[in-house]
């Protein structure tokens, strides 16, 4: 071959005698098959003037175990290496900028790759199948990981992706079995679909926030692994669509969380987006534990419904949704951002290990059913609430004690309807009405005192409140509805904050006979002169004169 400048396209292809090549340096270029299924070949030296190797160049040559590529050659082209299934090592040089596709497709005894700093490359599959390699370190200059450019590489335990790659490619590992832990940097952007799919030793991964989009199925059957790191749920950082958590997992709609996300998966930890959709989790039972960051404002709707193992979840946000969380959702405490302005309908309904929860200044509404049934043991409204929805505390049975703020104008009905523990509350001079059934079967109830501000004492509002002794009605109270006290039965004293005729003026049912029937005291300011019983404030707390005139 001497003073050869090239070798042509086909020019020893399925040469099976041929043993041992070499090129001198005056060759500057190999054809495309230029060696292919040449299966007896063992033995490769390339000169020093290659610059370019073709496609499927050595293709197919199932016995070479040794080739050295020189620093002259830049690219290696598409196939050039596929099916050498006794290559052993290769060394890529500094002067190559980029590898093929399906370079080294089939290479089954690869165990060693070194490649050069100037590559910016890995063509799609151009690693595939190499069953035998173990490690790999892609150098600095790396921009794009092909589609399936190592994928089924099932002995590889251990690649370093460089800052400089910002593309992962679709099955970029899908199959890497042996993969248990790889470190994605900063500077990816995408994540192509199935890149880790079938990476069953994976146990962790975190995704920097870096990434704006990952592919459907980019994990799917990662059936080891234990906790993930997300930028955002679903397919994109702008959340228009896919954006339930399964989605990645291989999940087309949120219906297929439960089926896809893996039941080892126990840990998810959010670290950005500024709103988590409707079912978002919905069905992902196995979790144990959701990290969910400042930046999220809002809640959807069932987004954690069936999350029935959730024991922690940092949640600050300021709007959560109806049903966000439902009655299996464990989550045991609650901190909201400083900037919530409302608690939604439903938004904890049924949490029934929530037993601690602070609600900032800036809520103004409290939706109804909002707490209904979760473990709270004390509640502290800001001045800043106005309103307590209906049923928003209902059966709250461990709840002990309720400080409503100064700014709450009504409570509605069924509000704290079944608090079997409650003993004791206040009701501040904003409140002007109490619905029906706000405080109903409050067992543990044992006095209560009703400011002046409230016109109106709904229907059954105390009712079955049979620990109850005294009560004070405030002078402005003009009706009180059926039932309201009935059941009361421990009632012995009513403090009203009027006259005697202002009392009698008040419609009273024939079904409040517990109070009716109970001794009642009028308000005075001084020790009384006429006749009748009189009872006065002392240090805010209602005291019955000691004479009676």
């Amino acid at each position: 071959m001497t003073g050869s400048t090239s070798i042509d396209r086909y020019a020893f292809d399925g040469c099976n005698s041929l043993v041992n090549i070499t090129i001198p340096d005056s060759v500057t270029s190999i054809g495309d098959f230029a060696f292919s299924n040449c299966n007896a070949l063992t033995n490769v030296s390339i000169g020093n003037g290659v610059t370019s190797i073709g496609y499927y160049a050595f293709s197919g040559c199932s016995a070479l175990v040794n080739i050295t590529i020189p620093d002259s050659v830049t690219s290696i082209g598409n196939y050039v290496f596929s099916g050498c299934s006794a290559l052993a090592s290769i060394i890529i040089p500094d002067s190559v900028t980029d590898i093929g596709e399906y370079a080294f497709y089939g290479c089954s005894a690869l165990t060693s790759v070194s490649i050069g700093n100037n590559v910016t490359s890995i063509g799609e599959y151009a690693f595939s199948e190499c069953r035998s390699l173990a490690s790999v370190v892609l150098p600095n200059s790396v921009t794009v990981i092909g589609s399936s450019a190592f994928s089924s590489c099932s002995a590889l335990v251990n690649i370093t992706i460089p800052d400089s790659v910002t593309v992962i490619g679709s099955s970029a590992f899908s199959g890497c079995s042996a993969l248990a832990s790889i470190i994605i940097p900063d500077s990816v952007t995408v994540i192509g679909g199935f890149a880790f799919y079938g990476c069953s030793s994976l146990t962790s991964i975190a995704i920097p926030d870096s990434v704006s989009s990952i592919g459907n199925y980019a994990f799917i059957d990662c059936s080891s692994l234990i906790s993930i790191t997300l930028p955002f749920i679903g397919a994109t950082k702008d959340g228009t669509t896919n954006t339930h958590f399964g989605y990645i997992f291989g999940g087309s709609t949120y219906l297929d969380n439960s089926s896809y996300v893996p039941q080892s998966l126990k840990t998810v930890i959010l670290t950005g987006s500024t709103s988590i959709d409707r079912y978002a989790f919905s069905g992902c039972s196995s979790l144990t534990s959701i990290t969910i960051p400042d930046s999220v404002t809002t809640i959807g709707e069932y987004a954690f419904s069936g999350c029935d193992k959730v024991i922690q979840i940092e949640n600050r946000v300021s709007y959560v949704d109806k049903w966000a969380i439902d009655c299996d959702f464990s989550v045991k405490s609650v901190t909201l951002r400083n900037d919530t302005v409302g608690i939604a309908d439903n938004s904890f309904f049924g949490c029934s290990a929530l037993a601690s929860i602070t609600i900032p200044d800036n809520v103004k509404s409290i939706g109804r059913s909002a707490f209904s049934g979760s473990a709270l043991t004390i509640i502290t409204l800001p001045d800043s609430v106005t309103s307590i929805g209906d049923s928003a505390f209902e059966n709250c049975d461990s709840l002990t004690s309720v400080t409503i703020g100064n700014g709450v104008t009504s409570i509605g009905s069924y509000a704290f309807y079944y608090c079997s523990s409650l003993t004791s509350i206040n009701i501040p001079d904003s409140v002007t009405s109490i619905g029906s059934s706000a405080f109903a079967w409050c067992s543990s109830l044992t006095s209560i005192v009703i400011p002046d501000s409230v016109k109106s004492i709904g229907e059954s509002a105390f009712l079955g409140c049979d620990s109850l002794t005294s009560v004070t009605i405030g002078n402005g109270v003009t009706s009180i509805g059926d039932w309201a006290f009935w059941g009361c039965d421990s009632l012995t004293t009513v403090y009203y904050g009027g006259t005697a005729a202002e009392w009698n003026a008040i419609s009273i049912d024939s079904s409040n006979s517990y109070l009716t029937n109970a001794t009642r005291y009028y308000y005075s300011e001084t020790q009384p002169t006429t006749s009748g019983k009189y009872w006065h404030y002392v240090d805010g707390v209602p005291t019955k004169w000691n004479t009676t005139a």
